[in-house]
């Protein structure tokens, strides 16, 4: 692949989940700092390119441009096949897919409605009630998502023999509200996987420069 692909991210919001997959791939790329929230170069350049400032945005060595956590995901699997999931003959296939849509598909709404609460009610009660709302949504999800795959103790979600991006997604999401102490009451073998993702030393720098406290709270 001659160049370099160009990562567009922000600390602790979703582009983290593409780094990591970046490292445990093995394939090089190049890094643009571009926080949404606070103007910097690094966010003209993702306003030129992706008009709806989402992070993670890749620019491919081509100059496409690709969206979509998920779509980006699968393609760093297509440049190094057998790594960080099954492949297209595997069984196990698709429930990884199907597990790995899942997140951004039930979850992520979610935080769209918490953060721009005001978009959606008006009054301080009704949108309290509707925050609370989105967290139990959320808490239901993992909840779903624990006793489909009822993940054993010291293994990875689908009981692979390798780490996947599926393990990746669940260690970055569950850094996000309401938070892994209060996630681990409905779905303790899901955060069981995310800290064991959290002590593989290939990615651990990478969750600390992401998730310096610990947790973020989007």
């Amino acid at each position: 692949m001659a160049g370099k692909p160009v990562l567009y991210g922000a600390t602790g919001c979703g582009s983290a989940v593409v780094e990591a997959a970046f490292i445990l791939s093995g394939l090089d790329y190049d890094y643009v700092d571009a926080n949404p929230w606070e103007p910097s170069d690094g966010l003209t350049a993702l306003k030129s390119i992706n008009p709806l400032v989402q992070v993670p945005t890749l620019v491919l060595p081509d100059g496409a441009v690709m969206t979509e956590s998920v779509a980006i995901l699968l393609w760093i699997m297509d440049q190094r096949p057998g790594r960080l999931g099954p492949g297209p003959d595997d069984p196990l296939r698709a429930g990884f897919l199907r597990w790995l849509v899942y997140l951004p598909a039930a979850i992520y709404p979610m935080y769209t409605v918490r953060d721009f609460v005001d978009q959606w009610v008006t009054g301080e009660q009704a949108m309290a009630e509707l925050k609370q709302s989105t967290v139990n949504r959320i808490l239901l999800c993992w909840k779903t998502m624990e006793a489909a795959l009822k993940p054993a103790a010291g293994s990875w979600l689908l009981g692979t023999a390798d780490m996947t991006a599926l393990d990746l997604y669940v260690c970055m999401m569950t850094r996000w509200t309401p938070r892994r102490d209060t996630i681990r009451a409905v779905a303790p073998g899901i955060v069981a996987v995310a800290e064991r993702v959290d002590d593989d030393p290939r990615v651990r720098a990478l969750w600390r420069r992401h998730f310096p406290a610990g947790y973020t709270d989007i």
